[in-house]
């Protein structure tokens, strides 16, 4: 599980370089058999396909199967597990201590804490009552 950070942490850039690879042998054997597909099948001699899949088996056998697999997970909207929201919040926290321990003094720890807890619970309550009434 990866914890909340306040600076981002770069990710390493992929290179992948595809080679093209032109066989004009293979070109002129897939375009005839494609013809001689084409003039068959409009003689009736044999069916023509209807999926329009490759002729290549696997392909066939991966096309969409990746995207219909419906067990992943959907990700949750909460506006707290955003760790964009909670860096501001952790910010604004601190910025709030430090002006707040100028002008009133040590005592402005006392008073967020209060508002933390209150907050915290007020999170936890309505978190609560939402997963109550789905259920």
């Amino acid at each position: 599980m990866k914890l909340p950070s306040i600076f981002k942490t770069a990710s390493h850039q992929r290179f992948a370089i595809k080679p093209r690879y032109y066989d004009p042998i293979k070109e002129e054997i897939e375009e005839r058999t494609s013809r001689i597909k084409k003039e068959l099948e409009q003689e009736g001699l044999i069916e023509a396909e209807e999926d329009g899949s490759s002729p290549d088996p696997k392909r066939s056998a991966m096309k969409g199967s990746f995207s219909s697999y419906r067990g992943m997970k959907t990700r949750d909207s909460s506006v707290f597990n955003s760790t964009g929201i909670i860096r501001t919040l952790l910010f604004l926290g601190m910025v709030s201590a430090v002006f707040g321990y100028i002008y009133l003094g040590p005592s402005i720890f006392r008073y967020l804490a209060y508002i933390g807890i209150g907050g915290g619970c007020s999170y936890f309550l309505v978190k609560f009552l939402k997963k109550r009434k789905n259920a």
